[in-house]
């Protein structure tokens, strides 16, 4: 019976270090402007961390306001090994409450999206 239990310990752990990669998505670590972050000065791009490479051409994300108008923004561009996607903000933000809307391929083939949001205040 011993036998038997670390046999089925063994075998899930390695059925959980084989299906490791098919678990992997890129995953979101760090945004800037800072979820839910109350900031004095309008931010001149969204920056968003994730945990593995991405697809620019599947890629991107979109900042509204609180009435849910799209603001202008600039063409999306990925830096530090395709893991940072930056969103250039055409023109200053006005003050109020914004939500960005992402959603990301990864290198891999996994679709990952999410929303966050920031305020600007005077």
């Amino acid at each position: 019976m011993k036998h038997a239990s670390v046999f089925l310990a063994f075998a899930g752990l390695g059925f959980f270090l084989a299906a490791g990669p098919a678990f992997a998505h890129a995953h979101l670590k760090s945004v800037t402007p800072a979820d839910k972050a109350i900031i004095s000065t309008s931010p001149m791009a969204v920056t968003l961390d994730f945990t593995e490479g991405l697809n620019l051409a599947f890629s991107g994300a979109n900042l509204q306001d609180a009435s849910g108008s799209q603001v202008s923004s600039g063409k999306a561009q990925l830096s530090n090994e395709d893991e940072t996607l930056t969103i250039p903000l055409q023109s200053a933000l006005r003050p109020g409450d914004y939500t960005v809307k992402w959603h990301v391929l990864s290198n891999d083939g996994h679709k990952t999206e999410g929303s966050y949001s920031f305020t600007v205040k005077p």
